[in-house]
């Protein structure tokens, strides 16, 4: 049997179809984690509903991790609702704010039915932010990559996962 995340729950090894929403929860946080501590330049990562409220971190103050939701929610919106050349609206496939202090991350990380106590679950499904923290010399190349490698890993508790078509347009 295997011992990774993405295939069982890593409270208690029971495969991933198996497993109660607490446990694709739990899931979830082992693999942000995870990320968050070997990604180079990461310093921290929220999981976060469309509706800007945190649903999973990697050890942020829970303070700040709710305030970078509701901001970084905001971002994701305006992103999306830029006509672009095409003279449609479309989501941003991910959006990088570079600072001084550090470099913030935004990308849409899919629907999921593992949050179903959210106030913003309509029908059992929450839409999701993946958001990243790095040091201002972190390599953003990397970072995105990796970030994309995340919200696949993601993918099986994921009502709608993300999806790329043959254009390189999210779906």
């Amino acid at each position: 049997m295997s011992t990774h995340p993405a295939m069982n729950n890593v409270t208690d090894g029971t495969p991933a179809s198996a497993t109660t929403t607490s446990g694709q929860r739990d899931s979830m946080v082992w693999l942000l984690r995870q990320f968050a501590s070997e990604t180079p330049g990461v310093t921290h990562a929220v999981l976060l509903s469309r509706d800007g409220l945190r649903l999973l971190d990697s050890d942020v103050d829970k303070d700040w991790a709710d305030e970078l939701s509701a901001a970084f929610s905001g971002v994701a919106s305006l992103a999306a609702n830029i006509t672009g050349p095409s003279h449609k609206k479309r989501p941003a496939r991910q959006v990088i704010i570079e600072r001084d202090d550090c470099l913030f991350f935004v990308q849409s990380a899919g629907r999921s039915a593992a949050f179903d106590n959210h106030p913003g679950n309509e029908r059992g499904e929450v839409d999701t932010i993946l958001s990243v923290i790095a040091t201002r010399d972190a390599d953003a190349g990397t970072v995105g990559f990796e970030m994309g490698r995340l919200v696949a890993k993601f993918a099986p508790y994921m009502l709608i996962p993300v999806r790329v078509g043959t254009g390189g347009e999210v779906r």
